[in-house]
C-alpha cells in the first residue's frame, strides 16, 4: 500500500562511500540538500487515536448487537416480569461472558461492565436512553437521528456521546414506548404522543416524514414536585408575588398561564395547583397526563388517539364536555390548543370558578389574542364583541412565564383581566420582571417588581380573608 513511499525511503537511506565520484551536475538535486535527505525517512504510518478509538467503538457496537441477539434467544421473555434486578443481571452477565468467549472477543473489565448494563437497559429499559432518562441534571432528551442525542442541561442544549446502532435500533425503542400505553407508530401513522412509565412527556415522528432519521423529543418528568417556596428559591418569581397567587387561587379566580414552549407552563401550573383546598373536587383533562397534584380528590383525564381505522378518537373537548357532568369544584386543562377552548371558558363562566388552563403566547395581550383565535377555529359564529365579552368574563388573571436567553425560567408578567372598555378588553398588570442588564458570563441580571397597580381584584381577597398588605403593590425604587 505505501510502496511508493518506501522506494522513495529506501533511495534516499542509501550510505554514501566516502571516495565515490561527485554526482554528474545533470543531477544537482541529489546533493543540493543533503539534510532533508537524511531525515526524510517515513515513519510507519500510525492510525490517529481518535480513529482507533471510534473503530473500537464501532466494534463494541457489533458485539453489543449480536449479545443482544443471543439475550433474545435463549432469555425467557415471559419471566422476566416476576425476575428480580439482580437474577437477571447474573443471568445476562453469564450469556454474555459465554458469548464472549465463543467469540474471541477481550474486553477489559470496565468495558464488560458496561457491556452489560447496556444490554440490561436493551432488555429491560430503553437502550441507550436509559442512561441520560436516570441523570437527574438532564431535564429535555432531544433525538435527530440515530447518530445524534442532545439535552438540555440548565437550560442549554449540549451534543451527549450516546448514539444509537441505526436507525433500525431507534425504531425498535420508540416502538417499545409506544406500545407499551397502546399507541402506535408507523409509516401510516408517523407521529406520536405517549408518556414513559415514569410520566415523562414522550414525542416522536419517524421517516418517511422525519427526512433524515426519527425524531424523538422527551420533556422528563419530575420526581420530586416543585413546591411555590421552591420556585421563589430558584428565582423564578418573588416572595409578593407567591404570596398574591396564593390568594388569587384560593379566591378562586380563573388563571390562565402563558408562556412559549419550554418556558415552565406545567410546573408553574403544578405549583399553583397546592393552594387548592384538600376538600375540593379537581378534575383534570390533557393530552398526555403530566399534572401532579397532591390533593386528595382528583380525577385525572387523557385524549386518545383514532385507531388504525381512523375510528375511537376521544379528544380534550370529549372530556371537558363529559367532566362537567362529574360534579367538579374546579376543571384543569392541561393545554388549550383547539376547540375546547369554547367549552374551557364556558365553564369558567357557569359556577367553575377557579379552573386553569395554559395556553401558548408570548405575553398576556397576545394570549387573549390566541383564545379569540381558537374560538373561531372552532367554528363558532360569533360577533367580535361577543367573544371578547366572554373571554373577559371568564378569565381574571393571566400568568406569563418565559425561558429566557441565559436558560433561566422566570415569570415575567402577572397580568389581571378587569372587564370590557366598549370593545377592547381591559387589562392591568400587577407585578412584572424587570431586566436591569447582562453579566459577563451570560447571566441575565433583573428583578421582580409590582407596577404600583392595586389589585381589581382586593376586595375579594379581602371577604375570602386574605387582606393583602398594600406594600406588595408598591414598585422597587428606580423602577
Amino acid at each position: 500500500m505505501f510502496a511508493r513511499y518506501n522506494k522513495k525511503g529506501t533511495d534516499t537511506a542509501k550510505p554514501v562511500k566516502a571516495n565515490a565520484t561527485p554526482a554528474p551536475a545533470s543531477a544537482p538535486k541529489a546533493t543540493a540538500k543533503p539534510a532533508p535527505k537524511s531525515a526524510a525517512k517515513p515513519a510507519p504510518a500510525q492510525p490517529a487515536p481518535v480513529d482507533k478509538e471510534r473503530k473500537r467503538k464501532e466494534r463494541i457496537a457489533e458485539i453489543k448487537v449480536e449479545l443482544h441477539k443471543r439475550l433474545l434467544d435463549n432469555l425467557n421473555l415471559s419471566a422476566l416480569e416476576h425476575a428480580s434486578e439482580s437474577d437477571l443481571r447474573q443471568e445476562i452477565a453469564a450469556i454474555s461472558t459465554e458469548a464472549l468467549e465463543e467469540l474471541a472477543v477481550v474486553l477489559n473489565k470496565e468495558e464488560r461492565s458496561t457491556l452489560f448494563q447496556d444490554l440490561y437497559n436493551e432488555v429491560t429499559g430503553l437502550g441507550p436512553l436509559e442512561t441520560l432518562l436516570k441523570d437527574d441534571g438532564v431535564n429535555d432528551i432531544l433525538v435527530n437521528g440515530p447518530q445524534q442525542i442532545f439535552v438540555e442541561r440548565d437550560g442549554k442544549l449540549e451534543l451527549t456521546d450516546i448514539t444509537f446502532k441505526d436507525e433500525r435500533h431507534l425504531l425498535r425503542i420508540i416502538d417499545k414506548i409506544v406500545s407499551a400505553v397502546g399507541r402506535r407508530v408507523d409509516e401510516s401513522n408517523p407521529y406520536v404522543d405517549a408518556r414513559l412509565a415514569d410520566g415523562s412527556r414522550f414525542n416522536a415522528m419517524v421517516p418517511p416524514i422525519a427526512v433524515d432519521g426519527s425524531l424523538v423529543s422527551i420533556r422528563k418528568f419530575k420526581k420530586e414536585k416543585l413546591a411555590i417556596r421552591d420556585l421563589v428559591a430558584f428565582n423564578a418569581f418573588s416572595e409578593d408575588m407567591a404570596m398574591y397567587l396564593e390568594a388569587a387561587v384560593a379566591c378562586r379566580l380563573n388563571v390562565i398561564v402563558s408562556g412559549g414552549t419550554g418556558s415552565g407552563k406545567t410546573t408553574t401550573l403544578n405549583a399553583l395547583s397546592s393552594f387548592i383546598d384538600n376538600s375540593e373536587r379537581i378534575l383534570t383533562i390533557e393530552d398526555t397526563a403530566e399534572l401532579q397534584l397532591q390533593q386528595t380528590h382528583v380525577g385525572r383525564m387523557e385524549s386518545r388517539p383514532p385507531n388504525v381505522e381512523g375510528k375511537g378518537a376521544v379528544t380534550q373537548r370529549d372530556c371537558l364536555r363529559n367532566a362537567l357532568r362529574m360534579r367538579p369544584d374546579r376543571i384543569i386543562v392541561g393545554e388549550t390548543r383547539g376547540e375546547e377552548v369554547i367549552d374551557m371558558l364556558q365553564a369558567m363562566n357557569t359556577g367553575h370558578d377557579g379552573s386553569m388552563t395554559t395556553i401558548h403566547a408570548n405575553s398576556a395581550r397576545d394570549g387573549v389574542s390566541r383564545l379569540e383565535n381558537m374560538i373561531a377555529m372552532a367554528g363558532i359564529e360569533m360577533p367580535l364583541k361577543a367573544v371578547r365579552s366572554q373571554i373577559a368574563s371568564a378569565v381574571n388573571l393571566i400568568v406569563q412565564a418565559s425561558r429566557l436567553q441565559d436558560g433561566s425560567r422566570r415569570m415575567v408578567s402577572i397580568t389581571e383581566v378587569t372587564g370590557m372598555e366598549g370593545e377592547v378588553i381591559s387589562m392591568q398588570e400587577v407585578f412584572r420582571y424587570q431586566r436591569l442588564g447582562l453579566q459577563p458570563d451570560g447571566k441575565i441580571l433583573g428583578e421582580f417588581t409590582a407596577t404600583g397597580v392595586r389589585s381589581h381584584f382586593s376586595e375579594r381577597f379581602r371577604q375570602w380573608g386574605y387582606d393583602l398588605p398594600p406594600a406588595i403593590f408598591e414598585p422597587s425604587v428606580g423602577i
